[in-house]
């Protein structure tokens, strides 16, 4: 997929926040793009976009989790652009709350958006990318906290952890039949996240007295206040999330990051998973017999991740 121009992608959440930073990127590049969102008003903005900058652009409003819906929409993109060539996996929600007081409605909503909405784009549009034979690419959006948790918003931590471990199993599958994975690693990004996960939540999926913004639990020690200037600092332009999208794809990275600051993070959780691992002596003869189960000791996918420098884009 080094060769972006024509070629069309399918981008879910992709009316605002990173999925339509990723979206104006790949119309940057030449791509033929089709934003499905849940948002009507997201959608009418970013139509808005597009036909002032006139590139080709189809939006459908969706909701991932609608397993008929997402077919009815590939059909669609299909039918206004001829094949779908990239996947973009963006739809996502946030869910936060000390995890003892978390409902199963909190679980769902959660578990429903961001894997199950994975799931259902993975089922309906890569059999139709591996069809037209043409090559083809899947990104899905992950966070840093689903590389290294912390603890704040575990349903998040879950689900984003669920995905980047799907898109690495994926790549593995894939990788010599023409179809590309990458997992999205986002750091803080400018967006609307918190309020529209409210905004979007289903009735039926909704506690009883939820308000947003949130009210801090009974007892909580009041939160740190920061400035807009302060926040900006540390959340990056989805723009800029949308340009290291593109040049993952172009180069079939698996993990594309849009922070540094993370590292320390992910060094201490690696190193502890090395520590932990039993000090014993090898044995030959249970690794051959792993090896005939095929079970993944080793994967060569991680040797193919190119080191990633500054971005080199205007």
């Amino acid at each position: 997929m080094k060769d972006l121009e024509g070629k069309t992608a399918f981008i879910t959440g992709g009316a605002s926040g990173i999925g339509l930073g990723i979206a104006k990127a790949c119309a940057k590049y030449g791509m033929r793009t089709v934003i499905a969102d849940v948002r009507q008003a997201s959608l009418d903005e970013a139509a808005a976009y597009f036909k002032d900058k006139k590139t080709p652009v189809q939006l459908i409003k969706l909701d991932v989790t609608d397993r008929e819906a997402y077919a009815r929409a590939a059909d669609e993109a299909e039918k206004v652009f001829g094949k779908i060539h990239v996947l973009v996996n963006n739809a996502g929600v946030g869910a936060g709350g000390p995890v003892e007081k978390l409902t199963f409605k909190d679980w769902d909503y959660s578990v429903g958006v961001n894997l199950g909405g994975v799931i259902n784009g993975v089922v309906t549009i890569l059999p139709r990318i591996l069809k037209h034979g043409e090559g083809g690419h899947i990104v899905s959006t992950s966070s840093t906290n689903g590389i290294a948790a912390n603890g704040v918003g575990v349903p998040y931590c879950t689900t984003k952890f669920a995905v980047a471990g799907m898109m690495e199993a994926m790549a593995t599958e894939l990788q010599n039949k023409g179809v590309g994975v990458s997992v999205l690693i986002a750091g803080p990004n400018w967006t609307n996240l918190g309020k529209t996960s409210f905004e979007n939540r289903p009735e039926s999926l909704r506690n009883e007295g939820e308000t947003w913004p949130p009210k801090p639990p009974a007892g909580a020690a009041p939160r740190p206040q920061r400035t807009e200037e302060q926040m900006r600092r540390a959340f990056i332009d989805p723009a800029e999330t949308g340009e290291r999208v593109v040049r993952g794809i172009r180069r079939n990275d698996l993990f594309i990051h849009t922070h540094q600051e993370f590292r320390k993070g992910y060094e201490a959780r690696h190193n502890a998973i090395i520590r932990a691992i039993p000090q014993e002596p090898w044995n030959e003869a249970r690794w051959e017999i792993m090896k005939t189960f095929g079970t993944v000791i080793y994967n060569d996918i991680y040797d193919k991740q190119q080191p990633v420098g500054p971005p080199d884009w205007e």
